[in-house]
C-alpha cells in the first residue's frame, strides 16, 4: 500500500513539475484572486505540507497513540506560503526543492507494515477524529499532492 503512495505522490510531483517549468515566471508567480494561491505558492505549500506529514508519521511510528496534525492556521504552514518567503526564492529552487520531497517520501513511509498502518491515534484536527497512520497517507499526503496539481490546472484555467 505505501508503495502505491510513493509513486502516486511522485507521479503527481514529476507532473508538476513537468508544468511548473513550462510556465513564465509570471504566471508562476500570478494570483488568480486575492484569495486564492499562486502556483508558485502552491508549490511552496507542498514543499513544506508533504515532509511535514511524514514526519508526524515518523512521530506516530515513534510514539505510537500521541496526538497528531495541525489545522490551516499552524504557522509553518502559514509561513511557507507567505509573500515574505515566496518572493525570496527562486522557481528553480522552489522546483529542486519539490523534487527532494519525493526523497522525503519515499524514506518517511516506504517501509511501513501493515501493522503501522493500521495504528490508530488521535487527531489535534476535530473534522479527523482518531485514525490509523494509513489515513495520514492516504488523505494529507498522496490525496492532498495530487489535490494541489489540480489547483495548478485551475489556475491555469483562469488565464487570459
Amino acid at each position: 500500500m505505501t508503495q502505491n503512495a510513493v509513486t502516486s505522490v511522485n507521479e503527481s510531483i514529476d507532473r508538476i513539475i513537468k508544468t511548473v517549468k513550462g510556465l513564465s515566471e509570471e504566471t508562476i508567480r500570478w494570483n488568480p484572486t486575492e484569495e486564492e494561491w499562486s502556483i508558485m505558492q502552491i508549490v511552496a505549500h507542498i514543499v513544506e505540507a508533504l515532509p511535514y506529514w511524514v514526519e508526524e508519521i515518523e512521530q506516530l511510528v515513534q510514539s505510537p497513540g500521541q496526538e497528531w496534525g495541525r489545522n490551516h492556521l499552524h504557522e509553518g504552514r502559514l509561513q511557507a506560503v507567505s509573500s515574505t518567503i515566496v518572493d525570496a526564492i527562486s522557481v528553480a529552487e522552489l522546483l529542486q526543492a519539490l523534487e527532494g520531497v519525493k526523497q522525503k517520501v519515499e524514506s518517511g513511509i516506504g517501509n511501513l507494515t501493515a501493522e503501522q498502518l493500521a495504528t490508530e491515534a488521535p487527531s489535534r484536527n476535530p473534522n479527523f477524529g482518531t485514525k490509523p497512520l494509513s489515513f495520514i497517507i492516504d488523505h494529507l499526503i498522496d490525496q492532498h499532492v495530487n489535490k494541489h496539481e489540480g489547483q495548478i490546472q485551475r489556475n491555469l484555467s483562469k488565464l487570459n
